[in-house]
């Protein structure tokens, strides 16, 4: 058997590697002068760090580079595909000059080792410090996966690399049939782990959080959320989420499209001026005018951008079980567009149904009728470029905004399990579904009025760049912002009524968690 060699074995302190709790990890390092490592105490810290940094830095001009990751870490026997250690120096590069210096190195490393723990901890459902064949075998019966207790010991035995001709390491060293927590830290030292099993297990957000908008970038799914088809749960799940949340919030969704299309300097439409009129129009039931079509394009818009995702991410290149920040938003943007450019249509129905007057369409499919017959197929994709325009403020705002509080949290409080528990959860989706919405806010209104031009009798027809130019000079930078309290109103009751759907769903769905 091939096994680590001491050196990356010894990175970490011992006193760092052995819980409080299990005295199994070995003894504590002896008590003796010399200064204290920012980790745990121990004096030898530092050294060890610069002498792995001065191996991997073969050339020796400060920076460990891919040539110098790749032979120096051949030097020590670990083998690494070249993707791998792209992915690891891309991860650890603040300055972007394509090497990692000391301080890069350490940083990167100490932050591996905090997600790979709390990958330990997950596993180790006995809480003794060791991962046996029957704790493999219950994590993945929580995800739906059943194996037998010798499947699950050839697991834990052997864990292939990521190219099927690399050679196979070995993670059990001792031949106990148990990991502990220096061997499983050792194994998967300087392996780009980015973003972990137990992290997209529970930091799931655009499947989860409905806030009317679909513009977020698609969740991660682990693989065997794939392989046991649960991912398609998790979208059944968020999908039924979504429409008793849209269903609930509709009235707010009406006004905000009212305040968009109607609201000016000269008729200043208010929150309860706005129900008001629209009770008194039509009735409590006209609240919900445009709900319908509003539910029903949550279903084949989910499936599309899924499936556009999961091609896209094979086309990029990407044969990992994640894909960076960068990665994902171009990814979740093109899958958006492809998703939003299908059922488009439905948004110009949605638009249209909301503004109808009492008795003008008897229902959906008459609306879609009047719009061809009386202006032509182009009309269902007015609109069109800003809408495809706004896919990438909302999309990477919401993004990087979730990923930022997601890995603050991570680091300051993730200590036995990346379980952030619903508040943080709730907190995280509406703080960035918010900055998402206010960012691409002006160009959401702008494309609604187009879509609602041929219902504004004498009306001009004003391309985007004219109807922003009109909207600036007439009502000022306020204008681009119309109906923003109502669509603020609805985010937190919209993710909170979402999530608590979601949850019962995915119970009923046969979905564990774990």
């Amino acid at each position: 058997m091939q096994q680590q060699p001491p050196l990356l074995g010894d990175v970490f302190c011992q006193c760092r590697s052995a819980d409080p709790e299990d005295s199994s990890s070995g003894p504590p390092p002896p008590a003796g002068p010399g200064p204290s490592c920012e980790l745990c105490g121990g004096p030898e810290q530092e050294h060890r760090l610069k002498v792995l940094f001065q191996i991997l830095d073969v050339n020796q001009d400060g920076g460990i580079c891919l040539s110098d990751l790749t032979i120096g870490l051949k030097k020590l026997g670990v083998h690494r595909t070249e993707h791998e250690l792209q992915k690891i120096v891309k991860a650890g590069d603040k300055d972007l000059d394509g090497q990692l210096d000391f301080e890069e190195f350490v940083h990167y490393l100490r932050d591996h080792e905090k997600k790979l723990r709390l990958v330990f901890k997950s596993l180790d459902k006995k809480n003794d410090g060791h991962i046996d064949s029957q704790e493999i075998m219950q994590s993945l019966w929580d995800l739906g996966v059943k194996i037998s207790e010798e499947q699950a010991e050839k697991i834990l035995r052997r864990i292939r690399r990521g190219h099927v001709w690399a050679p196979i390491l070995y993670m059990d060293k001792n031949g106990t049939m148990t990991i502990d927590w220096n061997e499983w830290r050792d194994y998967h030292l300087l392996h780009p782990a980015g973003n972990i099993p137990e992290i997209i297990l529970y930091w799931k957000h655009s499947t989860i959080f409905d806030v009317g908008e679909s513009l977020t970038i698609p969740d991660e799914f682990t693989a065997e959320e794939k392989k046991t088809g649960m991912w398609w749960r998790h979208l059944v799940a968020g999908g039924g989420a979504g429409a008793v949340s849209r269903t609930c919030t509709a009235p707010l969704d009406r006004l905000k499209v009212l305040m968009q299309v109607h609201g000016s300097k000269s008729n200043s439409m208010h929150i309860s001026g706005g129900f008001t009129h629209m009770i008194r129009e039509g009735g409590v039931r006209s609240l919900w005018r445009g709900n319908g079509i509003n539910v029903i394009k949550i279903g084949p818009e989910s499936a599309i951008k899924f499936m556009a995702y999961e091609q896209i991410k094979r086309l990029i290149g990407s044969d990992q079980e994640t894909l960076g920040i960068g990665e994902r938003l171009v990814a979740g943007s093109l899958a958006g567009v492809i998703a939003q450019s299908s059922i488009y249509p439905m948004e110009v129905l949605k638009t249209r149904l909301a503004l109808r007057r009492t008795g003008q369409f008897s229902g959906i499919l008459d609306c879609a009728k009047h719009i061809l017959h009386k202006e032509g197929g182009a009309a269902f994709y007015k609109g069109y470029v800003p809408n495809m325009l706004g896919i990438i403020p909302y999309a990477g705002i919401d993004l990087a905004v979730y990923e930022t509080l997601k890995n603050w949290w991570l680091q300051r409080y993730a200590t036995d399990s990346a379980d952030p528990g619903v508040f943080v959860l709730l907190a995280c989706g509406t703080t960035s579904s918010t900055c998402g919405q206010l960012a691409s806010y002006p160009l959401a209104l702008v494309r609604t009025r187009m879509q609602a031009q041929a219902t504004l009798e004498g009306g001009p027809q004003m391309s985007m760049t004219g109807l922003f130019r009109h909207i600036v000079r007439t009502e000022g930078a306020t204008g681009l912002y119309r109906g923003l309290a109502p669509n603020f109103m609805k985010v937190i009751p919209s993710v909170s009524i979402s999530y608590v759907v979601y949850e019962h769903l995915k119970l009923t769905l046969g979905v564990k968690s774990r």
